[in-house]
């Protein structure tokens, strides 16, 4: 089994908890989404497990993506192309982060039971970020836009694993704007590298 199926396993058993608890009756009443945002509709249909898998996991995430663009946001010598770039992930982040929480309060759901992830699906370690605060100039640049391109497949996979196995039209919609924004993201950022 490798890393990833691990913690997958993981995440999987602890769902699986988190359901029994709540007594796996998820309604589908679908939270206020933000314009713009799947979740406006007031579709009704039941959330599956792969649909609340995918939340539960996203938001810590998107958590610590905003987290590594603060970093870098907060250093005077950063390129101004890797600011912009920090800044539009953590604008689009953080409004997915309260719409992925408003559907998971909705149904029932606590969401802050995924946070020890760490080293499955693109999540940085504490000595990963720990590089990325000491870094400066250029390193820091290059290594926030390797960090991130690495972080942001682990996410376009579990966005795809979401729109393939998940059942909620509003979640699977979410999902796969994520998986267009952050592939399209993960080029920019590859294109990026070759120029600092």
């Amino acid at each position: 089994m490798t890393t990833k199926q691990f913690h997958r396993a993981l995440a999987a058993g602890a769902l699986t908890l988190t359901l029994a608890l709540a007594g796996c009756g998820v309604s589908s009443t679908t939270a206020g989404g933000m314009p713009g945002m799947p979740g406006a509709s007031s579709a009704s249909s039941e959330a599956n497990a792969a649909d609340q898998m995918f939340l539960m996991m996203m938001i810590p995430h998107h958590e610590q993506a905003i987290e590594m663009s603060d970093v870098v946001l907060a250093k005077g010598d950063i390129d101004p192309r890797v600011l912009d770039l920090a800044q539009r992930i953590k604008d689009a982040q953080g409004p997915e982060i309260e719409q992925m929480e408003a559907w998971l309060d909705d149904w029932g759901m606590g969401h802050g039971g995924m946070g020890g992830m760490e080293h499955g699906d693109g999540m940085m370690s504490e000595d990963d970020m720990r590089a990325l605060e000491d870094a400066s100039g250029a390193d820091a640049s290059r290594l926030y836009l390797q960090q991130m391109i690495e972080h942001h497949e682990g996410a376009v996979e579990m966005a795809e694993d979401a729109v393939e196995d998940g059942q909620h039209p509003d979640v699977i919609a979410l999902a796969q704007q994520m998986a267009d924004a952050q592939t399209a993201e993960i080029a920019e950022m590859e294109q990026l590298l070759t120029e600092l």
